[in-house]
């Protein structure tokens, strides 16, 4: 008898989404309202950019990503455009570099300060001008530094190179009619673009040839979109001649008939599709939805396997979506995104669920890493490379980059000499923290003694830090004479009740003295760690603090060694500290006994 497999096997099954708390949130944020089919944010492991509203020009924010929740209004902007910004792109080379695209027909190009900005950044680092119409589209080559690609709504392509502020290539006549995206490959061989004309094109930049073309990739006239696959492939997202969402999975090298028709709904918002290629997942947003679908790619029929829904109370605007490096792997997390509300940006998290704490390779096995494959000259002399492979099972963290200093004869950027400076570089020790806790009781050499340290060494820690917050909790204690405090501390020899025990006048006290010196009800000497001695005594040592105190007459006598642990000095005879006298209520030695402050 053979069974049929009724759920297909794959690690991505229980994938699930949950956003973060509201104190993680982006508030008071005023979302651009540009109709433009555009994410309208953009994410690095650094930053965190969004087109805003802006009156007399176009500006978005940038802001570091620890600093959530409410914006002021006066949080400087990058301002240099003088119309609205359709689409911003974060370099993948340098995460202090971004680019804009704006209906002024400019584009530019921005170096954000380290610390983010303090003040409004209004000269940017580069005015690339070519497009005779506004520009919606702009996107960095993945493996070739200073690479950029514009699409404007001239139906012109442009790539730039960005360090000397030159036209690379210009793309004229290759699209009759508005281009809604442009994704490039892996390797950045070529490009695929999505055209008003219900058309997929496969453009090579360098012979400004198209490769294959689809037409009528989708039988609808709303905007769709198409991004490049790992493996070449291309998936795009569209609508059907009825108005329904459709995605599709199609092969380059034979464009005839789709890999795989899938339709969704009959929702009219544009989808948004983001694709990991670590893990070939493609997740779709439709702009004015709640929802965020997420599928996997395979190399079996039917190709696109749908995998879950995340669903939320409130339709999204835009979104934002994280790099790989900048995910934290410790959780499982294999995808971040960032919803913009009409106020708000509101982080999701992607997790996958793993009982193990160990370092998961299977979900994350190298991924693209921040430095290029090649310079701009390489890439137009012909030379084609893939991304640069970093791991991230040490939490990969990069190297630290130099401010960015453009001129039209040197690049933005060599993160090779940076790389290198950084590997070579010795990091100094740290610096020891300023801090008054006494370091752990030394370990003895009886087991059941050791315990006992042990044991009461964490008693007197907590002991410790409830005094702490008691004694600079109390107004009346901090204003009362030296002669009428009163200490109140707990007494583990007993039930832990509080109890009370007067200082002798003049003594002074802080908030060891609870803790380290010997408190008698009434009259009795209070022996002080430190400062307040009595005459012709030495200071107790720390270990003195934890039940090794001399008896209240006399001078004070030196802890030293025991077969049996610690003890102190009388006389010529040491007596032992018993686990008892070191739990923090410093008993006094009488004679051959052992007496404890009587109960009050």
């Amino acid at each position: 008898m053979s069974f049929r497999k009724v759920v297909r096997q794959s690690k991505f099954r229980h994938v699930f989404g949950q956003p973060v708390k509201t104190d993680q949130c982006y508030d008071d944020i005023r979302v651009s309202r540009v109709t433009w089919d555009s994410t309208f944010c953009a994410v690095n492991p650094s930053f965190v950019a969004i087109i805003v509203e802006a009156s007399g020009g176009g500006a978005f924010l940038v802001l570091p990503l620890h600093k959530t929740g409410r914006i002021d209004k006066s949080y400087p902007t990058v301002c240099g455009h003088t119309g609205p910004v359709l689409d911003i792109d974060w370099c993948p080379h340098n995460d202090h570099v971004i680019a804009s695209g704006s209906e002024d027909c400019t584009v530019m190009v921005w170096q954000i300060p380290e610390n983010g900005l303090s003040q409004p950044l209004t000269e940017p680092v580069v005015v690339l001008e070519g497009h005779s119409k506004r520009v919606g589209i702009v996107t960095w080559h993945p493996t070739a530094r200073n690479v950029l690609l514009s699409a404007g709504c001239d139906n012109v392509v442009l790539i730039w190179n960005v360090g000397t502020a030159e036209e690379l290539y210009r793309l004229d006549g290759l699209h009759p009619d508005l281009i809604y995206s442009v994704s490039w490959s892996r390797d950045g061989s070529h490009f695929c673009t999505a055209c008003k004309d219900k058309s997929v094109r496969v453009i090579d930049p360098r012979r400004g040839t198209v490769v294959a073309e689809k037409e009528r990739a989708h039988e609808g006239a709303r905007p769709m979109r198409a991004i490049f696959l790992a493996d070449g492939k291309i998936f795009t997202t569209g609508f059907s001649r009825m108005s329904e969402r459709q995605l599709a999975l199609w092969d380059m090298e034979n464009l005839e008939e789709p890999m795989g028709l899938q339709e969704l709904d009959s929702s009219n918002g544009a989808l948004l599709p983001f694709y990991d290629p670590d893990t070939s997942v493609v997740y779709v947003c439709g702009k004015g939805d709640s929802s965020i679908r997420y599928f996997e790619i395979t190399e079996e029929p039917p190709y696109i396997h749908f995998l879950n829904t995340f669903t939320s109370k409130e339709p999204q605007r835009g979104m934002g979506w994280m790099p790989k490096r900048g995910l934290d792997v410790s959780k499982c997390e294999i995808a971040r995104f960032y919803k913009l509300h009409e106020r708000k940006c509101e982080p999701i998290i992607m997790t996958v669920p793993r009982k193990s704490d160990l370092f998961q390779d299977d979900l994350y096995p190298d991924t693209a890493g921040p430095e290029a494959a090649m310079e701009a000259e390489e890439w137009v002399a012909g030379r084609t490379a893939g991304p640069v492979l970093v791991s991230l099972r040490q939490a990969y963290v990069p190297s630290k980059q130099r401010d960015l200093k453009v001129s039209r004869r040197t690049l933005l950027h060599d993160s090779r000499a940076a790389g290198a400076a950084a590997s070579g570089a010795t990091m100094p020790p740290p610096a020891a923290p300023a801090s008054t806790r006494f370091s752990a009781p030394p370990v003895l050499d009886s087991g059941s003694t050791t315990v006992a340290w042990r044991r009461c060494w964490r008693r007197w820690r907590r002991c410790g830090r409830w005094w702490r917050s008691r004694a600079s909790a109390s107004p009346a204690w901090r204003s009362s004479s030296a002669a009428s405090r009163t200490a109140t501390c707990r007494d583990p020899l007993r039930d832990h009740r509080p109890r009370d025990y007067t200082c002798t006048p003049g003594t002074p006290l802080n908030h060891l003295a609870p803790l380290g010196c010997s408190p008698l009800p009434f009259s009795r000497p209070f022996y002080h760690w430190g400062a307040g001695c009595p005459s012709g005594s030495s200071p107790l040592p720390p270990i003195a603090l934890l039940g090794a105190v001399p008896p209240n007459h006399g001078p004070l006598s030196t802890p030293a060694p025991h077969p049996s642990g610690w003890g102190f000095l009388l006389g010529s005879k040491i007596t032992p500290c018993t686990p008892q006298s070191l739990c923090g209520v410093s008993p006094l030695s009488v004679g051959q006994g052992m007496i404890y402050p009587p109960q009050l």
